[in-house]
Order: C-alpha cells, then structure tokens, then sequence
C-alpha cells in the first residue's frame, strides 16, 4: 500500500506544532538571508575555482547560468508547495503528501546528501581558508591535523603533503555551529543575517576592486577545446561544470525546511525562496566573471582557496587579511542554515515515525530539535574531517538534483489531483514549467561522474533497507490505517 499523507492532516499537524512545538520567530528579511546564507559560499568561493580548472574554463560563467535557470524552474515549484503546506521537512512532506510514503522516504534519506554533506563539504573549504589565515602570522598547524587521509594539501612552504589524519578545523566549526543551534533558532538566524550582510559586502568589494584588474588574455580561450573525455572542458565540460556548482544554489531549498518556523509561511515562503535565489545568481555570475579573469583558470588546479589567489594579484596586500576573513564568515554562515535543514527534514520524518523518536524531541527551554542536532555534530564532523572535498561535492550535487526531480513532479500530480487546494503561490505555466525543471535537472544528473551514480545506489539501497526493517513498522501513517481498517 502506497501512504499519502493527507493535506489537511499536514495542516493541522501544523496548527498543533505551532502550540507545542518548534517557535516561530522567523520573518520574510530573516528568510531571504537564510537562503542566501546557504546559497552564498562555497559555490563562489571554492568551488569557482575546481570547476574552472577541471571541467569548464572561464567559461564557469556559462555554468552557474545554466545551473541558475535549472534551478529557477525548481524553486517555483518549493515556492508553491511552500505556501501550500507551511510545514517542517520540505521536498520530504511535499513527497509524502503527493508520491506517498515509500518516495517521502527516499527524498528524506536523499537529502542528507543535499544538506549533510553540504556542510561537510563547505567545511574542507573553511578548512582550507582558516589555515591560510593562520599560516600569515606564522602559526602553521601540524600538516596531519588539517587534512583527510585522502586529501592532499599544500602547505604555507609550497610542499605538498599527502600523510593526513583528520581535518581539525572542518570538524572544530561544524561541532560550534551545532551547538549554537542547539541554542536557539532566532540567535541562529540574527547570526546568519549578520554574516550574511558581511559576506555580501565582501563579494561586492571583490568585484569592484577586482574589475580593473582583469586581464582580457586569460578569457582566451573562452571555452577551453575538450580533452576527449566528457566533462573535461568543451561544451560538456560546461555541462558537468553547471552539475557540479549547482549544489550552490541549494540554499532556497533549506529555507522551505524552516516554514514551520516562519511568522506568516503562505506569503513569506515564495518571497523567500524566490529573492534568495535571483540575488545569489547575480553575485555569482559577477564574482566568477572577476576571478577568471584576474588569473588563468589553470593556475586554480588543486586549490580549495582561489579567491584569495585571485585577489592576490589586484596589489590591495592590506585586504588580503580582511578577504579570508569575510570568506569564513560566510563560509561559517552557509554551514549553519545547512544544519538547520538537515535538523528539520530528520524532525518532520522521526514525528511520522520513519525514524527514531529521539531525532524530534524538542528542547523544553530552547524549543529547538536539540538531539538531531547533536546527532549531525558527530556525522558531518566524521564526513567534514575524513573524506576528500571533491567526492563531497559531487554527492551533495546528485543528491540536490534527485530531490529538485521529485518536487516538481509532486506540483503536476497535486494540481491534477487536488485542484480545490488553496494556494498564495502557484507554478505558472503547469505542467510545461515543472516538466522543464526535470528535464534540465536529468540532464545536468547525467553529466556528473559515473562514480556520483554509484554512490547514490548504494546509499540509496541502505536507506531503502532501513525503511524496510524498521521505518515501515513504526510508520505513525501505516499504524493509523491499520487500526482504521475493518476487523
């Protein structure tokens, strides 16, 4: 039997939360930051740099526009589930309301890979910047305590070690940010917003500083001749490119995950969702433009850190410091709204019963999920600190684009099914404009690596395994039905 959990069922569900449960303290200003909180960071300052020296050239520009239009086609559909059912969980209670619960499962575990390993992901990178930093005063951590055993780096000498244990400082920020949201949700988001402004502030600094500064040659060739193998540069390296960066654009998707927490959810959803996105499309497109062409995209090859390469090169020595700085605030930033999200999904799925109870148990004081939050301390740390920050990405790429999938789909199948549904935000164009977010989102699937697809098969078969043995049977939907069913 396929379970589909009611609309209205969601609702009051809804209402009941808002008395007993997660606190509503967020506002439309405090939704965009959070969006462009997590959209903001390692697309921009990191992995700018791996797709231009790996896949596409300067012609990363090309892919975070294509990766941008996919993902304005997705976002309009999150908008209109958002303002339809304001409730914890996002792409998994849109699943479980249209697909029914054996696909809300999958979204759920599918989405550790969107935010869980986001965080880890941006993480390496705050890594990378944080030792940069410190390497500039003279104080250069052990080379085995800043590194994955899988991860080589280079250190402040120029060497290359290839000997590391574990990465300290991904997991150190990962462990504070966890704890801070332990704490509360509006300390967290008057957090955010402050790291949000600085963020910004810096990237527009970096742009109008640096635009006087580029150098037209390194454009040349605009799109690098293919190697012969897909997605090494070429049009395909393009493709693959905007695959990889699109993970970038998921901060949209974890500001659908606090509906539950917002003060007016049916209107300030799509405001939210939408703003975030167009702002951070902008901002992404200019800094990308800039830093390509302050150094040759080869020169970014092996670096977790080239805007501080490229803004080396303008001669403004006295904002080197001030640079890596606002880059780990923003860093720090996106790795906070990501663990929110992932909190979020794991408390919507422990109250249906999918997972154990303890992932929603709220803080009595704080009003907080404290103990899923606790629970990703440990598992992004692990990740953040022994695994290489390629494979990170690429995963959480997948991931993100296999839940985009899903969501527009639900918008068909609801306004077919459930026309009479009020909602403050409709998808125009259905079912043309969905159908494109998924054919695009397919695409840009089919352009990551065959090593991303094998992954997610095997995560996909032990989350799979564990509805089986133990969601299904402590499912609160099933129960429900069970005791309903005629004797």
């Amino acid at each position: 039997m396929n379970l589909k959990k009611p609309i209205n069922q969601l609702i009051e569900e809804h209402q009941t939360e808002t008395k007993t449960g997660l606190r509503r303290s967020l506002g439309p200003v405090n939704l965009i930051t959070l969006g462009i909180g997590a959209i903001v960071g390692a697309g921009i300052f990191s992995l700018t740099g791996i797709v231009a020296s790996e896949n596409a050239g300067p012609a990363v520009i090309l892919s975070f526009v294509l990766a941008a239009v996919a993902c304005g086609f997705c976002a309009l559909s999150y908008a209109e589930f958002a303002s339809m059912i304001p409730v914890a969980g996002s792409a998994y209670t849109y699943t479980y309301a249209t697909l029914g619960e054996f696909m809300a499962w999958i979204i759920g575990w599918d989405l550790v890979l969107e935010y869980a390993l986001a965080s880890a992901t941006v993480a390496v990178s705050w890594s990378s910047y944080a030792v940069k930093f410190l390497a500039q005063f003279g104080a250069d951590l052990p080379p085995e305590l800043i590194t994955s055993p899988f991860d080589p780096v280079q250190l402040s000498d120029g060497t290359v070690f290839t000997s590391g244990i574990i990465n300290l400082p991904a997991v150190v920020i990962v462990s504070l940010l966890s704890l801070f949201l332990v704490k509360g949700t509006k300390e967290s988001a008057s957090l955010n917003n402050f790291l949000v402004i600085l963020k910004v502030c810096v990237i527009i600094l970096f742009i109008a500083l640096g635009w006087s500064f580029i150098n037209r040659d390194n454009y040349t060739p605009f799109i690098p001749e293919n190697t012969g193998e897909f997605g090494h540069f070429g049009w395909s390296g393009i493709v693959r490119g905007a695959a990889v960066v699109f993970f970038g654009f998921i901060g949209f998707d974890a500001v659908s995950t606090t509906a539950q927490e917002a003060k007016n959810p049916q209107k300030d959803m799509p405001i939210g969702i939408i703003g975030c996105l167009l702002v951070a499309t902008i901002l992404y497109v200019s800094f990308s433009y800039v830093m390509t062409g302050l150094v040759p995209y080869t020169e970014f090859l092996g670096d977790a850190s080239p805007a501080a390469t490229a803004f080396a090169v303008t001669g403004y020595h006295f904002l080197n410091s001030a640079l890596v700085i606002a880059i780990l605030a923003g860093y720090t930033s996106v790795i906070l709204v990501m663990l929110m999200g992932q909190s979020r999904v794991f408390y919507s799925m422990s109250k249906d019963g999918l997972l154990p109870a303890f992932f929603s148990d709220v803080h009595p004081r704080y009003k907080t999920p404290w103990k899923s939050n606790l629970f990703f301390l440990v598992f992004v740390s692990a990740l953040a600190g022994f695994v290489p920050i390629s494979d990170l990405g690429h995963m959480v790429s997948i991931g993100t684009l296999f839940a985009f999938s899903l969501v527009s789909l639900g918008v068909i199948i609801l306004r077919y099914k459930q026309p009479e549904i009020h909602r403050s935000f409709k998808v125009p164009g259905v079912p043309f404009v969905p159908i494109i977010g998924i054919g695009i989102c397919v695409f840009l699937m089919a352009g990551l690596p065959l090593e991303s697809w094998e992954r997610l098969f095997v995560w996909m078969g032990i989350g799979i395994a564990f509805y089986f043995l133990y969601g299904k049977k402590h499912s609160k939907l099933g129960q429900q039905n069970s005791n309903n069913q005629p004797k």
